[in-house]
């Protein structure tokens, strides 16, 4: 499936990341076609990894099912 590579929203990060620049985070922005990108929050320019939408409701899906523990 081609990804759009379209980012609509700026990218943002989960208010439990803190204020440290430090902290480990990864942000997270809106593509056109409804699907994520996300980036390194400690690296801004660096790569963007791309999910369409059904990869990131799979994902999202398993976050909420616990399928990756924690």
């Amino acid at each position: 499936m081609r990804k759009n590579r379209n980012i609509i929203t700026a990218f943002r990060k989960s208010s439990a990341s803190g204020l440290d620049i430090n902290d480990d985070c990864v942000e997270v922005a809106h593509t056109a076609d409804g699907g994520r990108a996300i980036r390194d929050s400690k690296n801004p320019h660096g790569p963007v990894l791309f999910f369409a939408p059904t990869e990131w409701n799979a994902f999202s899906a398993g976050v909420g099912g616990g399928e990756f523990g924690g």
